[in-house]
């Protein structure tokens, strides 16, 4: 997950070692958020020949997706605050041979769009990391076409097995450890309320705000799962580095029989509680004209 996030730990997120990390993992990070993607495809609803935007794209998804979707008569813009995942979504274009698709570096907090640009907006996974959500929220309502419409998702409450596996057994194996700030940011729109009226107040009409279950499926061993987890997240860095040197292995065994749980065959198979929010931009009213005679 690459977002436009805090400013401390935008570092992070463009890391060389997280990047290297994510490109090694990408086949199977891919294949577990591939219902994810399609859930906020399914939201957005898109048209051919619509221009979209998605926000904190990462290495590429859900704007992928959308492209196909708009055919060549539309365009997907994504964009992203960090630079390294945005190289694996431009080669993902070239590959799927897409020319209706660019990416770019850019900050939600000021985005570089003139006012009513996009047809829709989409964000999958992002929205927890802005700093500044109503601002964020003000320059998606500005860039977005009269009518047009917006497609988030979030990280829906903490308390689910992809989590409670991993970072459960840690704050119940670690002495003292806690939930550092910057991950409890992921989990604040596990009441789909509270950002549903964040856009309302930002001047979006016609809001929907919703849990929605998805598969989160990580098709490989337990031990594969919490190297991955460990070696690409940021938000959990500080706990995970937390683990005493002494206890590794024993800590370790005990994430991945936590996680074993969920194994069905050859995959770990999680149900995914995340937030759905829809809404669209009002509709500009026509102006009234005077005619005399």
């Amino acid at each position: 997950m690459t977002k436009n996030t805090l400013p401390e730990t935008q570092a992070d997120w463009n890391s060389h070692a997280r990047a290297s990390a994510s490109q090694r993992w990408r086949q199977q990070s891919a294949a577990m958020g591939r219902k994810v993607t399609e859930a906020i495809v399914l939201e957005a609803a898109v048209q051919p020949g619509e221009t979209v935007l998605d926000v904190a794209c990462g290495t590429g998804e859900p704007a992928i997706s959308l492209a196909s979707l708009v055919g060549e008569s539309g365009s997907v813009t994504g964009i992203d605050i960090s630079t390294e995942p945005l190289k694996t979504a431009n080669e993902r274009a070239i590959v799927r041979g897409l020319k209706n698709t660019r990416f770019f570096q850019a900050d939600v907090h000021n985005l570089p769009f003139p006012d009513a640009t996009f047809d829709c907006i989409t964000s999958r996974l992002g929205v927890m990391f802005f700093a500044d959500l109503p601002r964020a929220l003000g320059e998606l309502h500005r860039v977005l076409k009269p009518g047009g419409r917006m497609a988030i998702l979030a990280w829906g409450p903490m308390k689910q097995p992809y989590f409670e596996t991993m970072i459960g057994t840690l704050l119940q194996t670690i002495p003292g450890a806690e939930v550092p700030v910057a991950a409890c940011a992921m989990f604040k729109f596990g009441d789909p309320q509270v950002l549903g009226e964040a856009a309302s107040k930002a001047g979006f009409v016609d809001v929907k705000a919703r849990l929605a279950s998805v598969p989160w499926n990580w098709p490989g061993t337990a031990a594969e799962l919490w190297s991955y987890f460990q070696d690409v997240t940021v938000p959990f860095r500080a706990l995970i580095e937390k683990i005493p040197e002494e206890r590794r292995s024993e800590i370790d065994a005990a994430v991945c029989k936590a996680i074993e749980r969920y194994k069905r065959y050859d995959a770990i198979e999680f149900t995914a509680q995340v937030t759905l929010t829809r809404a669209r931009r009002r509709l500009e009213k026509a102006k009234a004209t005077n005619s005399s005679a």
